[in-house]
């Protein structure tokens, strides 16, 4: 009996390549270039495509340049960019992700703005527009109905409330911290987990009543794999829930930090790596979310990536 394999999915963000590798060996199976600085990417529920967005610039505080304004669609099948998707006149696509009826929802960080592609695979543009409510908005969680998201604004340091297919609404904002920005939902989605990076604490945000319920304190830069915070909240079912997210976030990192072996001709070059691993049969995915560094092929020339800036807002 044969064991089905599984694949692993990376987008390498100073490599301009989205990649594949075999899980149980970690060597690369494929390289594909894309244009400068592809970031983020998510995988629709079917396992057919994956959704890269092109980011275009290395870091929001790199001037002179407004970013991309495309999302690349893999066949992850074939292992080729088959389609581009158009954001115009909305730059600089950041949080990506597909809902249980494989509409594409896109944030474009440029312009706040949360992007719906209700058919991603015959319709290239979006066919809904809906304001964040903040500033530099990164990333979003999604519900499971796709009726409502959060987004985390790094530069009005608020998460907000908003309904993807309803542009009536108005946004409900809170501040959860400096520089919010690392983020899941809980299982029951009543509890918005949220890694602020500006004060170093990971907040559980009540999502009925918008507000902070408890309060965990991190090492430097709260990202997945620091160790388990005690956390301030309202009891001890509150304390058993923020812990128990936090350690799935442990065993995630843990796990995609020993899964990824790079193959022999590359070199570490950059920061931000998102990874996804992907069985041939399709009935499991798991995601990997970590900052680390990313794969170069040393074959292929890419623009170095500078030391972060020293501003956490324009870090990425």
């Amino acid at each position: 009996m044969t064991t089905k394999s599984e694949t692993l999915l990376l987008v390498q963000k100073c490599a301009h390549t989205f990649s594949f590798y075999d899980l149980a060996s970690g060597q690369a199976e494929k390289h594909i270039v894309l244009p400068n600085f592809p970031h983020e990417f998510t995988v629709d529920p079917v396992r057919r495509r994956a959704y890269v967005g092109h980011y275009g610039i290395e870091t929001a505080s790199h001037l002179g340049d407004v970013g991309g304004h495309s999302v690349f669609v893999i066949d992850l099948d074939k292992q080729e960019h088959v389609a581009t998707l158009n954001i115009w006149p909305f730059y600089r696509p950041h949080g990506l992700t597909v809902d249980a009826e494989g509409r594409l929802y896109v944030m474009s960080e440029a312009h706040n703005t949360l992007l719906r592609f209700s058919d991603p695979v015959n319709r290239h543009v979006p066919d809904l527009a809906v304001p964040s409510g903040g500033y530099k908005t990164h990333l979003f969680a999604l519900t499971k109905d796709a009726q409502t998201a959060y987004a985390l604004n790094l530069l009005s340091n608020t998460v907000t409330k908003i309904k993807p297919n309803d542009p009536t609404f108005t946004p409900v904002a809170m501040v959860p911290g400096p520089v919010p920005e690392g983020n899941v939902l809980s299982a029951d989605e009543s509890l918005l987990y949220v890694a602020n990076r500006g004060d170093d604490t990971i907040v559980a945000v009540d999502t009925a009543s918008m507000k902070v319920v408890a309060t965990g304190k991190t090492r430097r830069d709260p990202r997945p794999g620091l160790p388990l915070p005690r956390c301030a909240g309202p009891g001890p079912a509150a304390h058993h829930q923020f812990g128990r997210a936090f350690a799935v976030h442990l065993r995630h990192r843990l796990e995609g930090a020993a899964l990824l072996r790079p193959c022999p001709a590359i070199r570490w070059r950059c920061r931000f790596t998102r990874w996804t691993v992907r069985s041939t049969s399709r009935s499991r995915t798991r995601r990997y979310v970590a900052s680390t560094s990313t794969v170069s092929s040393s074959s292929r020339r890419s623009r170095p990536c500078a030391n972060p800036d020293s501003s956490y807002v324009w870090q990425h």
